[in-house]
């Protein structure tokens, strides 16, 4: 079996998880979860987790992007990546796919979507620009079609918020922070190259937990674009410079 191949199932089989575990919680907590003191506690804990399951369920979209996710399957890769972004706040995938390339293309400069030239160090304008840059009236009446729909299969609106609305915003704030501030965000100490990028230091579970690898190995990753996530901590040191 050739590399791209092997690759390919590996990613494929790690997308399914996620996106079946997202499934379970979504479907399970906006139709069937039932309110009480002694269950809050736990729906609290699966919000959480749902926040991460969406933000695995960005970066999938993310490697399609790159075509990472099924090497040389461009049409898988869009299919994936569009139900991806679509599951997780009725984003479009076509509409993020030049904007993620023009990041890449001139990364923390005025030129990139994702950089905020006006305010380099600062978080809150950063993120205000950021939200503003993705979320788009569009995206807000999918959002509302899909709620409506949810209602008329028998959903409250606090299982909806809850179980949808709060894991992506927390998902949007996670993947700001750890995925693009904290690594472009200008600092005393200047950039190691073009890429304006830097990772953060973290160990290889904070790294998971944070943004599946992207805020630890950001600079890695914008050496080596076409890494699916998975195996951005085996590239550390000796990636190939990509532009």
């Amino acid at each position: 079996m050739t590399d791209a191949r092997r690759d390919t199932r590996y990613g494929l089989a790690l997308a399914a998880a996620i996106i079946v575990a997202w499934l379970a919680v979504h479907i399970g907590g906006i139709f069937l979860w039932r309110w009480s003191v002694a269950t809050t506690p736990i729906a609290i804990a699966l919000i959480l987790i749902q926040s991460w399951l969406s933000t695995g369920l960005f970066i999938i979209a993310h490697d399609c992007m790159h075509g990472s996710l099924a090497p040389g399957r461009p049409r898988l890769n869009a299919t994936v990546g569009t139900l991806c972004l679509a599951a997780y706040a009725a984003l479009s995938y076509a509409a993020l796919f030049p904007k993620h390339h023009a990041h890449h293309a001139a990364p923390g400069t005025p030129d990139d979507p994702d950089f905020h030239a006006a305010a380099p160090r600062r978080v809150l304008p950063w993120f205000v620009s950021f939200f503003r840059n993705y979320y788009t009236h569009g995206q807000i009446l999918r959002i509302t079609a899909a709620a409506i729909v949810y209602g008329l299969a028998g959903a409250s609106m606090v299982n909806i918020v809850a179980f949808w609305a709060v894991p992506a915003l927390l998902a949007l704030a996670q993947l700001f922070l750890f995925g693009t501030y904290l690594p472009h965000r200008h600092g005393a100490m200047p950039f190691a190259d073009s890429h304006n990028a830097r990772s953060t230091p973290l160990s290889p579970l904070a790294s998971l937990v944070t943004c599946f690898h992207f805020g630890a190995y950001h600079h890695e990753h914008h050496l080596s674009p076409a890494t699916p996530w998975w195996r951005l901590p085996g590239v550390r040191g000796h990636s190939p410079a990509r532009r």
